[in-house]
Protein backbone atom coordinates (compact mmCIF):
# COMPACT_ATOMS: atom_id res chain seq x y z
CA UNK A 1 0.00 0.00 0.00
CA UNK A 2 1.17 3.38 -1.07
CA UNK A 3 1.05 6.12 1.64
CA UNK A 4 -0.58 9.69 0.76
CA UNK A 5 1.50 12.28 1.31
CA UNK A 6 -0.61 15.42 2.94
CA UNK A 7 1.65 18.39 2.04
CA UNK A 8 3.10 17.77 -1.78
CA UNK A 9 4.46 21.49 -2.59
CA UNK A 10 5.06 23.95 0.47
CA UNK A 11 5.22 26.84 -2.23
CA UNK A 12 2.00 27.37 -3.71
CA UNK A 13 1.79 31.04 -4.86
CA UNK A 14 -1.64 30.96 -3.96
CA UNK A 15 -1.73 32.89 -0.99
CA UNK A 16 0.19 36.14 -2.86
CA UNK A 17 -3.39 38.08 -3.41
CA UNK A 18 -3.60 37.70 0.42
CA UNK A 19 -6.32 34.84 0.43
CA UNK A 20 -6.00 31.89 1.80
CA UNK A 21 -7.94 28.26 1.64
CA UNK A 22 -9.27 26.27 3.98
CA UNK A 23 -9.54 22.44 3.83
CA UNK A 24 -13.01 22.80 2.51
CA UNK A 25 -11.81 24.62 -0.46
CA UNK A 26 -13.10 27.82 0.60
CA UNK A 27 -11.29 30.71 0.26
CA UNK A 28 -10.47 33.49 2.43
CA UNK A 29 -8.89 36.89 2.98
CA UNK A 30 -6.16 36.23 5.38
CA UNK A 31 -6.98 38.77 7.80
CA UNK A 32 -10.62 37.00 8.27
CA UNK A 33 -11.60 36.19 11.86
CA UNK A 34 -10.92 32.18 11.09
CA UNK A 35 -8.04 32.53 9.80
CA UNK A 36 -6.40 34.51 12.64
CA UNK A 37 -7.94 31.77 14.71
CA UNK A 38 -6.08 29.22 12.95
CA UNK A 39 -3.07 31.43 13.34
CA UNK A 40 -3.07 32.12 17.08
CA UNK A 41 -3.80 28.09 17.33
CA UNK A 42 -0.89 27.30 15.19
CA UNK A 43 0.98 29.80 17.32
CA UNK A 44 -0.08 28.13 20.82
CA UNK A 45 0.84 24.59 19.64
CA UNK A 46 4.47 26.05 18.78
CA UNK A 47 4.31 27.66 22.30
CA UNK A 48 3.42 24.52 23.80
CA UNK A 49 6.39 22.31 21.44
CA UNK A 50 9.07 25.07 23.07
CA UNK A 51 7.93 23.97 26.22
CA UNK A 52 8.42 20.68 26.25
CA UNK A 53 11.03 20.42 24.40
CA UNK A 54 12.45 22.80 27.78
CA UNK A 55 11.18 20.07 29.99
CA UNK A 56 13.89 17.40 31.04
CA UNK A 57 11.48 14.49 30.34
CA UNK A 58 8.06 14.85 28.70
CA UNK A 59 6.38 14.86 32.61
CA UNK A 60 3.18 16.11 31.37
CA UNK A 61 2.18 13.27 29.25
CA UNK A 62 -0.82 16.00 28.63
CA UNK A 63 0.85 18.04 26.27
CA UNK A 64 1.31 15.77 23.54
CA UNK A 65 -2.44 15.24 23.65
CA UNK A 66 -2.65 19.23 24.41
CA UNK A 67 -1.05 19.49 20.62
CA UNK A 68 -2.81 16.42 19.04
CA UNK A 69 -6.08 18.05 20.38
CA UNK A 70 -4.97 21.85 19.01
CA UNK A 71 -4.65 20.39 15.62
CA UNK A 72 -7.90 18.82 15.88
CA UNK A 73 -9.34 22.04 16.33
CA UNK A 74 -7.43 23.57 13.56
CA UNK A 75 -9.04 20.55 11.72
CA UNK A 76 -12.51 21.57 13.02
CA UNK A 77 -11.97 25.47 11.77
CA UNK A 78 -10.57 24.63 8.66
CA UNK A 79 -13.81 21.59 7.83
CA UNK A 80 -16.66 24.11 9.01
CA UNK A 81 -19.09 22.13 10.48
CA UNK A 82 -17.22 19.35 11.31
CA UNK A 83 -16.52 18.13 15.03
CA UNK A 84 -13.24 16.28 16.91
CA UNK A 85 -13.33 17.67 20.19
CA UNK A 86 -15.33 15.86 22.50
CA UNK A 87 -16.93 16.43 25.87
CA UNK A 88 -14.34 13.55 26.70
CA UNK A 89 -11.53 15.78 25.89
CA UNK A 90 -13.22 18.44 28.05
CA UNK A 91 -13.03 16.38 31.10
CA UNK A 92 -9.39 14.50 30.77
CA UNK A 93 -8.14 18.39 30.50
CA UNK A 94 -10.39 19.11 34.05
CA UNK A 95 -9.41 16.08 35.63
CA UNK A 96 -5.77 17.29 34.87
CA UNK A 97 -6.45 21.01 36.51
CA UNK A 98 -8.00 18.91 39.52
CA UNK A 99 -4.92 16.78 39.95
CA UNK A 100 -2.42 19.28 39.64
CA UNK A 101 -4.19 22.16 41.83
CA UNK A 102 -4.89 19.56 44.42
CA UNK A 103 -0.84 19.07 45.27
CA UNK A 104 -0.19 22.87 45.00
CA UNK A 105 -1.01 25.68 47.94
CA UNK A 106 -3.70 27.96 47.74
CA UNK A 107 -3.59 31.43 46.57
CA UNK A 108 -3.64 34.47 48.94
CA UNK A 109 -2.81 36.77 46.02
CA UNK A 110 -3.35 37.38 42.02
CA UNK A 111 0.04 35.34 40.53
CA UNK A 112 2.33 37.25 38.52
CA UNK A 113 4.14 35.27 35.29
CA UNK A 114 7.93 34.11 36.31
CA UNK A 115 9.55 32.39 38.67
CA UNK A 116 11.59 29.23 36.84
CA UNK A 117 11.58 29.86 33.05
CA UNK A 118 10.03 26.69 32.40
CA UNK A 119 7.20 28.15 34.89
CA UNK A 120 7.37 31.75 32.58
CA UNK A 121 7.18 30.04 29.60
CA UNK A 122 3.89 28.04 30.62
CA UNK A 123 2.36 31.38 31.74
CA UNK A 124 3.37 32.79 28.42
CA UNK A 125 1.88 30.03 26.67
CA UNK A 126 -1.49 30.71 28.49
CA UNK A 127 -1.99 33.85 27.52
CA UNK A 128 -1.83 32.61 23.84
CA UNK A 129 -3.78 30.46 24.67
CA UNK A 130 -6.51 33.05 25.87
CA UNK A 131 -6.09 35.15 22.64
CA UNK A 132 -6.59 31.93 20.62
CA UNK A 133 -9.78 31.51 22.89
CA UNK A 134 -10.31 35.11 21.81
CA UNK A 135 -9.87 34.58 18.18
CA UNK A 136 -12.15 31.51 17.95
CA UNK A 137 -14.96 33.63 19.97
CA UNK A 138 -14.67 35.62 16.78
CA UNK A 139 -14.47 33.34 14.37
CA UNK A 140 -17.55 31.63 15.37
CA UNK A 141 -19.51 34.63 14.30
CA UNK A 142 -18.98 33.92 10.29
CA UNK A 143 -19.16 29.79 10.99
CA UNK A 144 -20.88 27.42 12.79
CA UNK A 145 -18.18 25.91 15.36
CA UNK A 146 -18.39 23.35 18.27
CA UNK A 147 -19.76 24.99 21.96
CA UNK A 148 -17.31 21.50 22.91
CA UNK A 149 -14.05 23.08 21.40
CA UNK A 150 -14.39 26.53 22.83
CA UNK A 151 -15.08 24.73 26.26
CA UNK A 152 -11.90 22.45 25.97
CA UNK A 153 -9.72 25.81 24.69
CA UNK A 154 -11.28 27.94 27.67
CA UNK A 155 -9.96 24.59 30.20
CA UNK A 156 -6.50 24.57 28.05
CA UNK A 157 -5.52 28.11 30.04
CA UNK A 158 -6.29 26.57 33.17
CA UNK A 159 -4.24 23.81 32.90
CA UNK A 160 -1.03 25.78 31.59
CA UNK A 161 -2.26 28.23 34.74
CA UNK A 162 -1.59 25.37 37.18
CA UNK A 163 0.85 23.74 35.55
CA UNK A 164 2.96 26.98 35.38
CA UNK A 165 2.36 26.92 39.64
CA UNK A 166 3.45 23.03 39.60
CA UNK A 167 6.71 23.96 37.21
CA UNK A 168 7.80 26.60 39.89
CA UNK A 169 6.36 24.43 43.13
CA UNK A 170 8.61 21.31 40.90
CA UNK A 171 11.93 23.65 40.77
CA UNK A 172 11.63 25.15 44.01
CA UNK A 173 11.55 28.25 42.42
CA UNK A 174 9.27 31.39 44.15
CA UNK A 175 6.10 31.91 42.85
CA UNK A 176 5.75 35.65 42.11
CA UNK A 177 2.64 37.54 43.53
CA UNK A 178 1.06 40.64 42.93
CA UNK A 179 1.64 42.92 45.99
CA UNK A 180 -1.28 45.48 46.07
CA UNK A 181 -0.44 48.99 46.70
Amino acid sequence: MTEKNRISRVVTRSGDGGETGLADGSRWPKDAPVIAALGDLDELNAMIGMLRSRLAIDQFVLLDTVQQRLFDLGAELAVPGTTRLTDADVSEIEAAVEQLNEQLPPLREFVLPGGHPDAALCHLCRTVARRAERALVAAVRDQQHSATSLRWLNRLSDFLFVLARTLNRINDSAEPQWRPR
